[in-house]
């Protein structure tokens, strides 16, 4: 599987982008930025939209992206997916024609921009031609990591999540992982708002480094932009260099 860095950061900065991440070319994971990082014929190549939450790092580009899509000629809909308290918060607080247009009617009802689709916690269901197993994890607001998975190879994608269980459990009986990705938000020295907003600090990353899958690379994203000196610094060298952060425009392969 190929995993393109469209964003790799927990904020909007200068030349730094709110996370996403586009797998084989037609997945978006997460849509903090869709436009900023692709051309317009690479946006009409996205099939489907899995979304951890609705936060706007996270879905601000799919808000874009509609958009984009509205203005060409009629195409199969974008499948939006995500478990159902995410799916409900995008339907009623996103895309309400208030905040965003609701694309699920526009052009018409009979062929729109994006159609939503609900997916079942902890059940492994397929998206396009991944599997995609969602699975809850602990931040502020309802939120799903998910583990990716294309009959060969896989990856764990954390979602926004302080420290967690559930998600690396499941990962444990997954065969052929490849990478796990997650978050951290603050340096050490924000310990108690990384735990009010539920978020990750290089010292919680250590000790939930007992919790994942052993001997699989660690990629960190969602770094703040502001702290980004601070937690690499903080980061650096943990585990034997097992953890390290990606890179922003970068294409990964697992």
């Amino acid at each position: 599987m190929k995993i393109r860095v469209l964003g790799a950061f927990g904020a909007e900065g200068l030349a730094q982008r709110p996370t996403a991440f586009l797998v084989n070319d037609t997945v978006l994971l997460d849509c903090g930025t869709v436009g900023g990082a692709l051309t317009v014929p690479e946006q009409f190549l996205i099939e489907h939209a899995l979304v951890s939450h609705s936060h706007l790092d996270h879905v601000a580009g799919l808000a874009f992206l509609t958009e984009t899509l509205a203005l060409f000629d009629p195409r199969p809909p974008v499948t939006v997916a995500g478990v159902e308290p995410v799916v409900d918060m995008l339907r009623t607080g996103v895309f309400n024609g208030v905040v965003w247009p609701d694309f699920t009617q526009i052009p018409s009802a009979e062929a729109p921009v994006i159609r939503y689709r609900t997916l079942d916690d902890e059940t492994e269901q397929r998206v396009g031609e991944l599997c995609v197993t969602p699975v809850t994890v602990s931040h502020s607001i309802p939120t799903t990591g998910f583990i990716l998975h294309d009959g060969a190879t896989g990856f764990v994608y954390s979602g926004d999540t302080g420290p967690t269980t559930a998600i690396w459990k499941a990962a444990r009986g997954v065969g052929g992982l490849r990478a796990v990705m997650l978050e951290c938000a603050y340096p050490n020295r924000l310990a108690e708002l990384a735990r009010i907003a539920g978020h990750m600090t290089p010292e919680l990353v250590r000790r939930e480094l007992d919790k994942v899958p052993p001997d699989v690379p660690v990629w960190i994203y969602h770094v703040k932009p502001q702290f980004y000196e601070e937690i690499a610094a903080e980061l650096d060298g943990l585990d034997g260099g097992r953890v390290a952060i990606i890179e922003q425009d970068k294409t990964y392969t697992v």
